[in-house]
């Protein structure tokens, strides 16, 4: 990968490839990012295949900025407290 984000805001339905797939590979190749699943689907299968994944969160769309912030700086704050270990 070209770049190392810190945090990944992914929906799980896309086109060409799954959400679980893409969060599998991006974490296979850089695991120290933290990936954040959403979409319309609101189902505890889903969730569940999400954060099995890798994920470190599901939001359900639609949603809140505030939500999403939050969530963003939860993952952030998981980052920092891994790099202290």
């Amino acid at each position: 990968m070209r770049t190392k984000p810190d945090v990944v805001l992914m929906d799980i339905v896309m086109p060409r490839k799954s959400g679980i797939e893409a969060t599998q590979e991006i974490l296979e190749a850089l695991p120290q990012v933290r990936v954040l699943a959403c979409s319309t689907v609101d189902q505890n299968s889903m969730v569940m295949r999400a954060l099995e994944a890798g994920c470190c969160n599901y939001i359900v769309k639609p949603f809140k900025s505030e939500e999403v912030l939050s969530a963003v700086r939860n993952a952030v704050r998981l980052n920092s407290k891994e790099a202290e270990k």
